[in-house]
């Protein structure tokens, strides 16, 4: 008999009663998918996938210190439980002292759903928006367009169990949507993205004019060369920055002097003004929207995350308040290190404190600059100042006299984020965004379009 045939509170409990470890952390992850993909004005393909993944940590304490072992596989059967168990044990016993071993977590409120079945997702999530679709698939036939992209949708359910009594429970939707529209020549392209958690607030029909207007942009080509431009960013290409930004604001490396938020001479910046404008960059699991796991849950230990940590509770937290830094990254183990308050990672990020402006009145407020539509293909340069590369892609935009006057030639850009934030002139209106290049990974984010007057655009790219 499968083990996804019983209740995933119930595979829970059946591995923890069988650890022989000191201690034991098990993690069931209930995934469910359901995605859509068009090409062409047509629909291609669709399906609905299910399944379980099971994570075994164990800890031995030894004369040296405490060792984990970390063991996870999928589709793991009744007779695969206890061999599962046993392997997280034995890689425990031949590891080396955990660095970061602190005492499993204890004393947290218990979810009171933990022996709920798994919510699940289904073609039922697309009811409202493939009629809609199939209307702008019309629509862009009639216009001489074709659309391309796809639609995801994905439920986990999350039941985190350990020997210290946790007994924790989330259910993660994430819905993404990324919508292409191409002239029949292929020589123009535009692209839109939206991040959702159930495609209710998804509005097919206003995306495809919203993308039918920047190919009508695209009609004058306009050559321009390399170099420092005014540049708006709209809200999906601050995200890809910002998120990259925090996925490098580890306190212990900061403290270790190897990060751009390391203060010279030893020590964070912590406290130091990183922007002119009173931006707020933050994290909160409560975010209407954007809601994550309230607690920690790691699969395995590296960078700001440990395995010793998981059950930990998340709060809100401020990551820069009215452009100061506030917070890095920390685990209990970092924390301890460094003097730096405990602030584990969280899965979404917003930045606020810009006016309430939308993208399209801080371009008719232009006199001439560039509007881009998204980064992808970005890179770290340099760690010390968090100096990125990357190019833009399916749109780059001249601005003069407050209107779009025609598409110029893609770029590689050269910048960091860090400094784009005390460079920035404007911010507007916080609205939730898909981050293009990262929504593999995170697709939690709600950021404003910024304004950038001396964005480096390093060199001319020739991609669409």
């Amino acid at each position: 008999m499968s083990a996804r045939t019983n209740k995933p509170h119930e595979i829970v409990e059946q591995a923890l009663a069988m650890s022989r470890a000191d201690g034991c952390v098990v993690i069931a992850d209930e995934h469910s998918t359901a995605n859509l993909r068009w090409a062409g004005n047509a629909l291609t393909t669709n399906g609905v996938t299910r399944g379980r993944t099971l994570t075994v940590i164990a800890t031995v304490d030894g004369k040296e210190g405490t060792a984990s072992g970390v063991v996870s596989r999928s589709a793991v059967t009744a007779q695969e439980l206890e061999p599962l168990v046993r392997a997280a044990e034995t890689a425990a016993r031949g590891a080396g002292p955990a660095e970061d071993a602190q005492p499993l977590v204890g004393d947290v409120p218990q979810s009171p759903d933990f022996t709920d079945a798994p919510a699940e997702t289904s073609s039922a999530v697309f009811a409202d928006f493939a009629p809609a679709l199939g209307e702008a698939f019309a629509r862009a036939r009639a216009g001489g367009r074709e659309l391309y992209g796809f639609a995801n949708h994905e439920l986990v359910s999350t039941y985190l169990g350990t020997s210290t009594g946790l007994r924790l429970r989330h259910d993660q939707p994430t819905g993404t949507l990324e919508l292409n529209a191409k002239s029949p020549d292929r020589r123009r392209s535009a692209w839109a993205g939206r991040s959702t958690r159930d495609f209710k607030d998804i509005d097919a029909g206003a995306l495809d004019a919203e993308l039918a207007v920047r190919l009508g942009w695209a009609e004058r080509r306009v050559e321009l060369p390399a170099g420092r431009y005014e540049t708006l960013l709209p809200p999906t290409a601050v995200a890809d920055l910002l998120i990259y930004q925090l996925w490098s604001a580890s306190g212990r490396d900061a403290a270790e002097g190897r990060t751009v938020f390391s203060r010279p001479g030893g020590g964070t910046r912590v406290g130091e003004k990183l922007a002119e404008l009173p931006l707020t960059l933050r994290s909160d699991p409560n975010e209407p929207g954007l809601e994550c796991p309230p607690f920690v849950v790691a699969h395995s230990s590296g960078g700001d995350q440990s395995v010793f940590d998981n059950g930990l509770p998340t709060h809100a937290t401020e990551w820069v308040a009215e452009g100061v830094l506030k917070h890095l990254t920390t685990t209990r183990h970092s924390a301890g290190l460094t003097g730096l308050p405990v602030a584990p990672v969280l899965g979404n990020l917003i930045l606020d404190g810009g006016d309430d402006r939308s993208l399209e009145e801080m371009v008719a407020a232009t006199e001439r600059g560039l509007l881009l539509t998204c980064l992808w293909y970005i890179r770290e340069v340099d760690p010390a100042t968090l100096l990125l590369t990357g190019l833009t892609r399916d749109g780059v935009y001249l601005v003069e006299n407050g209107e779009v006057t025609g598409q110029v030639n893609n770029f590689r850009f050269n910048e960091s984020p860090v400094d784009l934030l005390r460079r920035a002139t404007e911010a507007g209106r916080t609205e939730k965004t898909l981050p293009r290049e990262w929504s593999d990974w995170f697709t939690r984010a709600a950021m404003p379009a910024l304004r950038v007057p001396d964005f480096n655009m390093s060199s001319v790219s020739q991609g669409v």
